[in-house]
């Protein structure tokens, strides 16, 4: 048995956010085959079932990775497998330090979105993320639980997102990792949750080696997924970060199926076969 951990956006998704027909098909016979499909994404975990729910292949996916490896849950138990939160104390640095700057922050409790306002930056989001919204003064301080991730937004400016990665590594990179998912997206996650971190974390549970694993994905934050993994697969749009850090890069782009095409050539699953063995 494989496993296959793939990224959402930019890998498995189109450029409509959707997953072809094509990809559905070939996906179902990875599944019937014995083998495992495991979203591992940035996104919520509500999110993540909706999609797939709105795809029509909620039901070949046992294992789904939220909030870039923060959680790991069980689709048919209905519970919590692995997770790893942000503390209140960096989250509070975080957050102060974002409105200092002048930079969108929001945080997730319960599956709710929470922000200061509705500014460009949230409705930006919540386009393609639709979850519940809720506006908060102190939204670190209305969550009940410690948070999975934290997510900066920044529309216009890049330089201005690392500027404050710059300025907050001194004080929490002990704890936080602090990950681009895209140049708008800088996310905040415990040092231990991530997108590699989660796929040991799962194969320790399901007692699968990681060598049987293959991960793919398109941005800064699925690079640490495609080093654990047995077998990294970079889509042909990545970044040339996360291509440099892949075993495979596709001959399509994640618009043309890149990644499903990939899985179902026999020429790639042998390549793998031999990658992972």
């Amino acid at each position: 048995m494989k496993v296959l951990f793939t990224d959402l956006d930019g890998t498995l998704l189109n450029k409509a956010s959707l997953i072809s027909d094509r990809s559905k098909q070939i996906l179902k016979e990875f599944t019937n085959a014995g083998h495992l499909l495991v979203p591992n994404s940035g996104r919520p975990l509500l999110s993540i079932s909706k999609l797939l729910d709105d795809a029509g292949i909620s039901d070949i996916v046992r294992y789904i990775v939220a909030y870039n490896g923060a959680l790991v849950w069980d689709c048919r138990k209905k519970e919590t497998v692995w997770n790893a939160c942000v503390d209140f104390h960096s989250a509070k640095i975080i957050q102060e330090t974002c409105l200092e700057m002048g930079i969108h922050i929001q945080t997730y409790n319960h599956e709710t979105i929470i922000t200061v306002s509705k500014d460009k930056e949230i409705e930006y989001y919540m386009r393609k993320i639709f979850l519940p919204l809720r506006l908060s003064d102190d939204p670190i301080g209305s969550c009940d639980t410690e948070p999975y991730k934290m997510l900066a937004i920044d529309l216009n400016d890049h330089d201005k997102l690392c500027k404050l990665k710059d300025r907050l590594t001194p004080r929490i990179s002990d704890r936080i990792n602090m990950v681009f998912s895209n140049n708008n997206y800088l996310e905040f996650f415990n040092v231990n949750a991530g997108k590699g971190n989660a796929i040991t974390e799962l194969c320790k549970l399901i007692d699968v080696p990681v060598e049987d694993t293959l991960a793919a994905g398109d941005e800064e934050n699925d690079i640490s997924m495609l080093k654990a993994a047995g077998c990294g697969i970079a889509v042909k749009n990545a970044t040339d970060s996360v291509k440099s850090a892949a075993d495979v890069i596709t001959e399509y782009d994640n618009d043309h199926d890149g990644l499903t095409l990939y899985i179902s050539s026999a020429a790639s699953l042998a390549l793998a076969t031999m990658a992972l063995s």
